[in-house]
């Protein structure tokens, strides 16, 4: 956008500049949006820990089951051993 300014006779052209600033707020929604995303991680996380943590601890005591009736069964094997040499 120009403007004309005459003086003594003598017209010129001044160019004027308007300068707009736009102040956009509305972050909240989004900030909103990647909290409920983080949120929703932490729990999906936590519960896979959870899971994790549950299923070690079945593995732990299957193997213990098992080991105890390994002694079992050599204690077994020990006293006929026994018993035979009688």
């Amino acid at each position: 956008m120009a403007d004309r300014i005459v003086e003594d006779g003598v017209a010129t052209d001044r160019a004027t500049h308007t300068t707009v600033i736009e102040r956009r707020s509305g972050g909240g929604a989004g900030m909103a949006l990647i909290g409920l995303a983080v949120l929703i991680a932490v729990i999906i996380g936590g519960f896979y820990l959870f899971n994790q943590n549950a299923r070690e601890n079945a593995r732990t005591d299957a193997v213990t089951s098992a080991a105890s009736s390994v002694g079992d069964a050599a204690k077994d094997v020990g006293d006929a051993a026994k018993d035979a040499t009688k």
